[in-house]
């Protein structure tokens, strides 16, 4: 799983998450691409994956190294590690630990969802938007929800 979170300043803005099969350069990148505006300032860690965007001229990449900087990472990196707590705790609070691995993606979707929201100006629009969305998406018969992949 890669988190992306939104630092505006100390507080944290939208957060996205998604299932990787692993931690390569590919996933890594390809989740950036999708999720991240061209030149933005983006922080990683010293994971090796993340090296291309050293040389990419689409965004700033700063890396915060956490072995031997004498740091722990949640200092270094704070906001993420935050949504992480965050996620970890909802996961057992609401849904006692008990989720299918299968829906992790789902899962996190919704958490975003509510997450991303909470700064909302429009809250009295949420109800009017999820309406919207509905009508928008077409029907997903529940046997292609739960189909395998």
């Amino acid at each position: 799983m890669i988190v992306a979170t939104e630092c505006i300043g100390k507080q944290i803005g939208r957060v996205r998450f998604k299932c990787i099969p692993d931690a390569s350069a590919e996933h890594l990148l390809q989740f950036i691409e999708e999720n991240i505006e061209y030149g933005s300032t983006i922080v990683t860690d010293g994971w090796n994956g993340y090296s291309p965007l050293t040389q990419s001229k689409k965004y700033i990449h700063e890396v915060k190294v956490i072995s031997g900087s004498g740091k722990k990472a949640h200092e270094l990196l704070p906001h993420v590690h935050l949504v992480d707590s965050l996620v970890k705790r909802w996961i057992n609070g609401t849904h006692q630990g008990s989720i299918s691995s299968k829906y992790l993606s789902y899962y996190l979707d919704e958490f975003a969802f509510r997450f991303n929201r909470k700064l909302s100006t429009y809250r009295g629009k949420l109800f009017f938007r999820l309406m919207q969305q509905a009508v928008d998406t077409p029907p997903q018969p529940f046997k292609e929800i739960i189909k395998p992949t």
